[in-house]
């Protein structure tokens, strides 16, 4: 099946800086951005799709998609770009956000409607690198994962499905580079999908009840799959090695800790998610006084 649509938003839309945060990395088989446009797969109550986005006009998206899922994608391209988004109230009276805001109008917070597939990579996080992170993501996914329905560009792949998930053996994701403790999380979200896809329809503190209801889901991975899949402008990262940090030196000029950053981000509740973004897209980097965290490889062990 093919689809196309021409969604013509009342609101800036910026593509890149809205759909950015769902890239893990830039090898990232779900998820690409290529020459102008944008390619997503996603999984749909119908099946998989290949979603193609991008916005040839101001003022409009254009959208392709292929495969089963194809007409439940095309019919989330609003809420993927942040139609769900309300940002009233949201008031960038820092200097910083004030630039950032103005440089980038069309930043909206993605609603993706999927719990699972945003799940899955956010427990390969961890506790462990980016790097790690994303090598376990690619090679699970090119493993075990599906071929990108339509003519998507080479390599991308549709992350496996909740069972698929379930029966992937142990020396498989040790292979990958996933220790014990983050594949038997993965494993209880695959159990228990059907359910925590319910949170889609819940209201924010509901939904995160769901989600942590989960051994394993913790306030940091609720959080960082409620921004992508329930577009929650106001969920915190708590306890992420790096956003304390950048959030005090962009905001203060030194480093806090979570409680400091969450007293920096309080006065803008329910935009502290927003607040975040707009720090990531600023391009500021906090000072480096010691070396990187170095990647580990389990797959010798």
């Amino acid at each position: 099946m093919v689809v196309s649509t021409v969604w013509r938003p009342d609101f800036a839309v910026d593509v890149a800086a809205t759909l950015g945060p769902l890239c893990r990395g830039r090898g990232d088989p779900t998820h690409r951005f290529s020459g102008d446009a944008f390619w997503r797969t996603c999984r749909a109550p119908s099946g998989t799709a290949t979603i193609r986005i991008s916005s040839p006009v101001r003022g409009q998206v254009h959208a392709t998609a292929w495969g089963d899922g194809a007409e439940w994608a095309r019919g989330g391209i609003p809420e993927l770009l942040g139609a769900a988004d309300d940002s009233t109230g949201f008031v960038a009276d820092h200097p910083l956000l004030r630039t950032v805001a103005a440089r980038h109008p069309g930043l909206r917070i993605p609603r993706t409607r999927s719990v699972f597939e945003q799940l899955a990579p956010v427990v390969l996080e961890q506790k462990v690198t980016g790097i790690e992170a994303r090598r376990s993501w690619r090679e699970l996914v090119h493993r075990f994962g599906e071929p990108a329905p339509g003519p998507a560009p080479a390599g991308m792949r549709a992350s496996p499905a909740p069972a698929v998930w379930s029966r992937i053996p142990s020396w498989e994701w040790h292979r990958a580079g996933v220790d014990g403790k983050r594949s038997r999380t993965i494993l209880r979200c695959a159990g228990a999908a059907a359910r925590l896809e319910e949170a889609v329809e819940m209201e924010a503190a509901d939904a995160m009840r769901r989600l942590r209801a989960i051994p394993g889901v913790g306030v940091w991975t609720a959080a960082e799959v409620a921004q992508r899949s329930l577009g929650d402008a106001d969920a915190v990262s708590v306890g992420d090695l790096h956003i304390p940090g950048l959030v005090g030196w962009a905001l203060l000029g030194r480093p806090v800790d979570d409680d400091g950053m969450l007293r920096l981000l309080a006065p803008y509740a329910p935009h502290r998610h927003r607040v975040v973004r707009l720090i990531e897209l600023s391009g500021f980097s906090k000072p480096r006084f010691a070396p990187r965290y170095a990647a580990r490889d389990i797959r010798g062990l």
